[in-house]
């Protein structure tokens, strides 16, 4: 990363997502019921997606609660 290279991390842990440059959210759930882009952009801007099930978590994570 700080040789300017790109990173593609797959992840659950909303302290890792809250630290990335960018984010994209894929569901909005499993199987038949994902596998759709949901929402992309920075944390903050994926955190305020209505229909986003990860905003929810995200957005706890970013305000510290």
């Amino acid at each position: 990363v700080d040789a300017g290279n790109t990173v593609i991390v797959v992840e659950h842990d909303m302290d890792v997502i809250a630290q990335s440059d960018w984010v994209i959210d894929i569901g909005p759930g499993a199987g038949e019921e994902g596998g759709r882009i949901v929402a992309q952009g920075t944390p903050e801007q994926v955190a305020k997606v209505k229909g986003s099930k990860t905003a929810v978590y995200l957005g706890r994570r970013l305000r510290g609660e």
